[in-house]
């Protein structure tokens, strides 16, 4: 029964005393030096690209980053990692889902927290690159899900290079987690993400006229209609419903046949105890999940530490992993 249940994380710093402080100081004021990525273009087995960002250290290990909704490989949790693996002797590709990199995509589609093909094309392509020995996971928030959703689906099917995932603040049941963001304690983040998503939804209308109804806009009310109207229909869902669905991790979680680790926690604001699975964890022994009782979402500060507690177990428990 690979359940944590007491986690190391030692807290906070005082002056961080809530989750959503937690959660927004870090998210705001965070900047991790040092890091100077060497970007490639990756062209998608559909003509479409992501961006990659590496740091090479002529290692045989990697560590794929996937960053959260509406992010980049330049958030601060992101490089954090990126140069902690670093300074321990692993490579590191910090991986822009589409339409996350600066530039917006060619296809009509964007990313969401259910598509796992572009990570699988990511690893394939990094295994072409160089003879990777060791390849594992990190993914924060969004990314969390979709490393977990990836070798739960694929299970015996992954590279067998690839050893571990471990994933942070992952939203794993999004319809939960779309509800929570109605509550007006969340107002916050909610409108934060849907104003970038207006953004892009608007520039797709400009691109592929008539394949979205902007006027719906008008129309959303809570979160799911935005999914209704537009996240399910632009990436090929029917429907938010079935969006939430087959985007969740949790639902193919039982696949996975490498280790992975679920640290979500328990003041994070916009999550609950649904997207970390203890029940499944306590019947499924390479499931383990740590649920520490603050860190807000993707938070994790540690007091006078350049790197937050969230990078540091990632790279702990991936180094002692089994080969």
């Amino acid at each position: 029964m690979p359940i944590i249940y007491r986690s190391a994380y030692p807290g906070s710093p005082r002056y961080l005393f809530n989750g959503h402080l937690q959660t927004v100081v870090p998210s705001v004021f965070r900047k991790v030096k040092g890091v100077n990525y060497e970007r490639e273009r990756l062209t998608l087995t559909d003509g479409d690209f992501v961006d990659l960002d590496w740091l090479d250290t002529g290692s045989k290990k990697l560590v794929i980053l996937t960053h959260g909704f509406e992010g980049d490989s330049h958030r601060h949790y992101i490089k954090g990692t990126a140069k902690l693996f670093a300074q321990n002797g692993w490579d590191a590709l910090a991986w822009n889902c589409r339409s996350c990199s600066g530039e917006m995509n060619t296809s009509f589609r964007l990313y969401n927290h259910g598509e796992i093909g572009d990570i699988e094309e990511v690893i394939n392509h990094a295994l072409r690159t160089k003879k990777y020995e060791t390849v594992v996971l990190v993914g924060y928030s969004m990314g969390g899900n979709i490393s977990l959703k990836y070798v739960g689906v694929k299970g015996h099917e992954i590279p067998d290079v690839v050893r571990g995932v471990a994933a942070f603040s992952a939203p794993t049941n999004l319809k939960t987690s779309a509800q929570l963001l109605d509550l007006p304690k969340n107002k916050l983040y909610r409108e934060r993400f849907m104003k970038k998503l207006v953004r892009k939804i608007t520039h797709k209308d400009s691109l592929f006229p008539n394949r979205v109804d902007l006027n719906k806009l008008k129309e959303v009310k809570v979160w799911k209609d935005f999914d209704d109207f537009f996240s399910a229909p632009v990436n090929g869902y029917r429907d938010a419903d079935d969006f939430y669905e087959q985007g969740s991790a949790v639902n193919f979680l039982e696949g996975v046949q490498i280790p992975v680790l679920i640290c979500n926690a328990q003041n994070d604001p916009i999550l609950n105890e649904d997207c970390a699975p203890k029940a499944l964890a306590e019947k499924h022994p390479l499931i383990y999940v740590e649920t520490p009782a603050t860190g807000g979402h993707v938070g994790f500060l540690v007091k006078n530490d350049e790197f937050s507690w969230a990078e540091r177990r990632a790279l702990e428990f991936l180094t002692q992993l089994k080969k």
